[in-house]
């Protein structure tokens, strides 16, 4: 495995090399050439590495639309806390639409930092790696799971900083000649709903996009907010079980939670942004733990606000927070020179996406004013007719792997990570940021990851008073901590 101080040159990555054909509702990356696939019936067998919610989520979905195309079983997991990986075994053991296809013994459950390799070691070219861990392991993970000829699904965000974008890049060289398929999961890029907006938009229903927009406004979420370390688990451990709080693990609230809002707003324009600038800043970072208010040290900000811009000079807009108290709002929309689109409305599922012949938005998405263009249908008593995207995202990587036809998403889940970050550190740092620069960004969050132990210091390390570094606009210009 390469070595973190063998960084490639900032010279070599570009926006335009980055994204490609990436912009577009899917990417199809690779040429066909002859290699080992799982055909016909054969059983596909996967590992999961990164036992949490999501990882375990992943499984369920993966497992759920297997039927049709196929028998799959989980054959192996991995984590580093063995309470998370029982958890998530006995969630999907008692799963009644799953237990019967989940065969993980306990010699296949690995635990600690190289159990990703055990797992992996344990299956044959052609099955599927699981990669849910936080990103900051994703870039090694993923160069295992290619030299091993297995075939990837990763959780998005892909990276955090340029260093892993560009490590991730190059695995995928090799990914692609062995013709490797590999899903990221921006599952809002195979939403049914999503996709009929886009082929009005991509039609000129509205004109030409001029600004978008999009909100994640809510309280705080995840681990987003963190306490110092007050427990008897070390640096590492207590930082992997709050990761959504460090942006070494996670790229921090801003990446992690405001990806998806970002990224659908970009398939609606065929296009990523080439530069931002942004606001940001942390109010009152308090959090409640057994009745009693202390102070969060975690390295996020509690509002963001971030105007990124298209090489057209379109803009597009994003606003996240997680404060309680403030008004809430979960949804995306686009404006054109002719009329206004609903991208999403609550959240991930289902969007309700829908178009009006003016600027004049209804929030009420059952409403049918004189100005509404076309809604996505809806079943009785405006019943969703949308179906999982989580499920869509899992049934286009199978149907890949049986039909051997090509499947690579990773330029475009590089390609909306890169964006997610350039929009984080110009909140971070109070400066304009370009794609290039956030993709050729020489500050490693996580130097040697690869090489963690369980006893090893954690990469950020807190100051004597238990206090993590964090962003100071106008003052850290270079860096975001």
């Amino acid at each position: 495995m390469s070595d973190s101080a063998n960084t490639p040159s900032k010279n070599d990555f570009s926006r335009r090399k980055a994204i490609k054909t990436a912009a577009g509702a899917s990417v199809l990356s690779g040429v066909a050439i002859p290699h080992v696939h799982a055909q016909g019936n054969e059983e596909i067998k996967i590992s999961l590495v990164g036992a949490g919610g999501r990882g375990t989520g992943a499984v369920k979905n993966a497992l759920s639309v297997s039927g049709a195309l196929g028998p799959l079983k989980l054959h192996a997991m991995a984590d580093v806390f063995e309470d998370k990986l029982d958890r998530s075994y006995q969630t999907l053991s008692k799963d009644k639409s799953v237990g019967d296809k989940i065969d993980v013994p306990k010699e296949r459950q690995f635990i600690g930092f190289d159990g990703y390799k055990n797992a992996m070691d344990s299956m044959k070219p052609g099955d599927i790696a699981i990669l849910t861990t936080p990103c900051a392991f994703r870039w090694p993970m993923f160069q295992y799971a290619v030299e091993k000829g297995l075939h990837v699904f990763m959780e998005k965000p892909v990276t955090a900083d340029g260093y892993s974008s560009r490590k991730i890049l190059e695995t995928n060289q090799i990914a692609k000649e062995k013709n490797l398929k590999v899903g990221i999961g921006l599952m809002c890029r195979h939403c049914k709903s999503r996709n009929e907006l886009k082929k009005r938009i991509d039609d000129g229903a509205i004109g030409d996009i001029t600004f978008m927009r999009s909100y994640r406004m809510q309280g705080p979420i995840g681990s987003c907010f963190t306490p110092k370390n007050d427990t008897d688990m070390s640096e590492l451990m207590y930082q992997i079980s709050r990761f959504h709080s460090f942006l070494w693990l996670s790229g921090g609230s801003y990446s992690d939670f405001f990806i998806h809002g970002i990224d659908e707003m970009c398939m609606m324009k065929n296009d990523f942004p080439v530069k931002a600038h942004a606001l940001g800043g942390r109010h009152y970072k308090q959090i409640e733990i057994q009745g009693e208010m202390v102070d969060a040290v975690d390295q996020n900000f509690d509002s963001y606000a971030v105007e990124y811009t298209f090489a057209d000079g379109a803009k597009m807009l994003y606003d996240g927070r997680n404060m309680k108290g403030c008004k809430q709002e979960f949804a995306a929309y686009a404006h054109g020179t002719k009329g206004s689109a609903v991208i999403s409305s609550a959240g991930h599922v289902p969007a309700r996406s829908r178009i009006y012949k003016d600027q004049n938005i209804d929030l009420n998405w059952r409403g049918k004013p004189e100005n509404l263009a076309w809604s996505f249908p809806t079943g009785p008593r405006g019943s969703s007719l949308e179906g999982s995207p989580y499920d869509h995202e899992w049934e286009a990587l199978i149907e890949a792997i049986r039909n051997d036809t090509p499947h690579n998403e990773v330029e475009r889940g590089i390609a909306a990570s890169v964006t997610t970050s350039m929009g984080r550190m110009a909140a971070h740092t109070g400066q304009e940021i370009t794609f290039d620069q956030m993709l050729n960004s020489e500050h490693v969050f996580a130097p040697g990851v690869e090489n963690l132990t369980m006893e090893s210091d954690s990469p950020l390390m807190p100051d004597e008073n238990g206090c993590y570094p964090i962003p100071e606009p106008g003052i850290k210009k270079d860096q975001e901590y």
